[in-house]
């Protein structure tokens, strides 16, 4: 198979959905990734390369970071009081007591998918 080929049978593959997603959340959705990784970059500098910890630039990126998800969640008719309140409810069913590298690794699915859908 050559490139020309290749590139013929991923667009005949390709998901016929993807013009159908709302321009809105592709936006939110992008920008939340680039922002997590500047967040990411900001963290390496500092652990890998000795770097002070940039506190500052943290703050600006999860700014970067809510602006996006504010996006988001507008285009989904949700709130972010709504979404923290259904993250808790599903963390406490997934840790009842507390955090434990048990549970974290021994998820039950199907009951955090419950508390989000209520």
């Amino acid at each position: 198979m050559n490139s020309e080929e290749y590139i013929k049978n991923c667009v005949k593959l390709c998901s016929p959905t993807f013009n159908m997603v709302d321009k809105d959340i592709l936006h939110a959705v992008l920008g939340l990734g680039t922002e997590a990784g500047e967040i990411q970059d900001t963290v390496k500098k500092s652990l890998f390369y000795g770097a002070d910890l940039d506190q500052t630039n943290l703050m600006e990126e999860a700014g970067d970071l809510m602006w996006y998800l504010a996006i988001l969640l507008n285009k989904l008719g949700l709130s972010f009081e709504e979404v923290m309140e259904k993250n808790i409810e599903k963390l406490k069913f997934r840790y009842p007591e507390k955090f434990t590298h048990e549970n974290a690794l021994n998820r039950d699915l199907r009951g955090e998918r419950e508390r989000l859908d209520d």
